[in-house]
């Protein structure tokens, strides 16, 4: 069995900078219902809206306006964060790998790119964290033609 190529060590540097966090329909539903709040409320509260997206706010901090120590609605929290560190960058550019290792600590260097795409791809597919409309969905996730 292959090592894992990412494990989570919590540390919040993936939850820090500004109008990244785009969310689609199904997060905006998730992430209100997991606030109990109505999806209008949970938008006005949380959320603004960039050419035409609807991504989390940030806090003064320049954290997600959710990274208390940690993430504070975690079973609610969008697709592109479930998606780190499987960005499409980072699965198509070895160098954007290397990269993130500078500031990731989750991600093995040990396990290798062709590995870390492998994983990367199987765990997308398998949690269906999928780009499925380019004009709503972050740029950052794979489409599904791009995950087989």
């Amino acid at each position: 069995m292959s090592a894992p190529a990412f494990e989570c060590h919590m540390c919040g540097h993936c939850c820090h900078g500004e109008g990244g966090i785009i969310m689609s329909a199904k997060d905006r539903k998730r992430l209100a219902e997991h606030l109990g709040l109505e999806i209008d409320e949970m938008l006005e509260q949380y959320a603004q809206l960039t050419n035409g997206k609807y991504n989390l706010k940030t806090g003064e901090d320049g954290y997600c306006i959710f990274y208390e120590n940690g993430c504070s609605v975690h079973p609610g929290r969008p697709d592109i964060c479930r998606a780190w560190p499987f960005f499409r960058g980072n699965l198509v550019d070895s160098l954007s790998w290397e990269m993130i290792q500078e500031y990731c600590p989750g991600v093995n260097p040990d396990a290798g790119h062709a590995e870390f795409v492998r994983q990367g791809k199987e765990y997308l597919r398998r949690e269906n964290i999928l780009r499925h409309d380019p004009d709503i969905d972050p740029n950052a996730l794979l489409s599904e033609e791009e995950a087989s």
